[in-house]
């Protein structure tokens, strides 16, 4: 193995420019600690915002990367063996260590989970962070079958995975995009309603399809649409707030006045199954991505090289799906595949 290796640095808040593909040592292992080479790493929107300098506690220069995958090299755990493959999420990934935006990342044993599993290393690393956090979402709004859900952002790689798993569940869905033309991917997922959102409230489009409103809003958009979506939903019904694409705060929040008397506000973050607790269920969506009931939607997949090019992309929410890096990939820039 070589000492060094290629990884995208953030040397700064900013714009994707500030992501440099440097030469950097392989890091030492440490107790605790084992060494991973990376094989994919998905690209989540909680990156682009540390990125842009919006996390608080996090120092430049990092290797962002809050997911990866890929085969142990070097253990300090003898439950999880030289060679293994595992995948791992949050525990302050690419924020307080470096992340998965590397040939290889240095990483606690308690977040590596290992997994079983022939599928290609692109379709692996667009698993972890989006489906686990879109089944524990669907299970915090305790979906059922015959309900009718409402997923707001359908078009983020979360909101096509909880599209698919709703739909196997027995789920009506209604999901939006802001872009008319993503509308036949989201029916591909298995969202039975398309909602162009234009901005403003979605009260005309969603009461005409469901006049008491949905059981369940899934808000993957986050602080913007909260208050609208509490609206939304019908009179007893769950909103879960699982992602942040319009920031982390809503300002002037008044729980008593804004939420509907026996209206249920909840939320989820995928920290709650990182390592062992996330382990069990990652294997069963591995499983179950192999058996064909979800067919996971990759957008693009980049090489390291194209790490600055898939940040715009992501930035400017042109992606449909799930956007992975290949860390050992040849390129020169450009996407992989998609």
């Amino acid at each position: 193995m070589s000492t060094t290796m290629r990884a995208a640095v953030c040397v700064g808040a900013g714009g994707p420019e500030v992501l440099e593909i440097r030469e950097l040592p392989v890091p030492r292992v440490r107790d605790g600690w084992s060494l991973v080479r990376v094989e994919g790493a998905g690209l989540n929107r909680s990156e682009l915002r540390t990125r842009q300098g919006h996390s608080p506690g996090v120092t430049f220069p990092r290797v962002l990367g809050i997911e990866c995958v890929g085969t142990v090299a070097v253990s300090t755990d003898p439950r999880l063996p030289a060679g293994v493959t595992v995948a791992a999420v949050m525990g302050e990934m690419g924020r307080a260590f470096d992340g998965g935006y590397a040939q290889y990342a240095l990483l606690p044993n308690a977040l590596l989970m290992p997994v079983t599993t022939s599928l290609p290393w692109e379709v692996l690393a667009a698993l972890p962070e989006t489906y686990l956090t879109a089944r524990g979402s669907l299970d915090a709004l305790g979906i059922a079958p015959g309900g009718k859900l409402l997923i707001r952002g359908g078009t983020s790689s979360v909101g096509m995975a909880a599209a698919q798993i709703a739909a196997a569940h027995g789920v009506e869905t209604a999901a939006t995009t802001r872009r008319e033309e993503k509308a036949e991917a989201l029916t591909a997922a298995g969202v039975d309603h398309v909602v162009l959102d234009e901005g403003g409230s979605l009260a005309a489009s969603v009461r005409a399809l469901w006049p008491d409103g949905p059981d369940d809003v899934l808000d993957l958009v986050g602080t913007s649409t909260v208050l609208d979506s509490l609206r939304l939903v019908r009179r007893g019904g769950t909103v879960c707030v699982s992602g942040s694409l319009s920031g982390w705060l809503i300002p002037d929040f008044e729980p008593i006045a804004m939420i509907p008397t026996g209206t249920r506000l909840t939320a989820f973050h995928s920290d709650t199954l990182k390592g062992d607790t996330g382990r069990g269920l990652l294997q069963r969506i591995v499983d179950e991505v192999e058996a064909g009931v979800y067919r996971p939607n990759l957008d693009r997949v980049f090489a390291l090289d194209g790490i600055v090019a898939a940040h715009r992309r992501m930035e400017a929410d042109q992606a449909t799906g799930k956007t992975v890096v290949l860390p050992w990939a040849d390129a020169a820039g450009g996407p992989t595949g998609g």
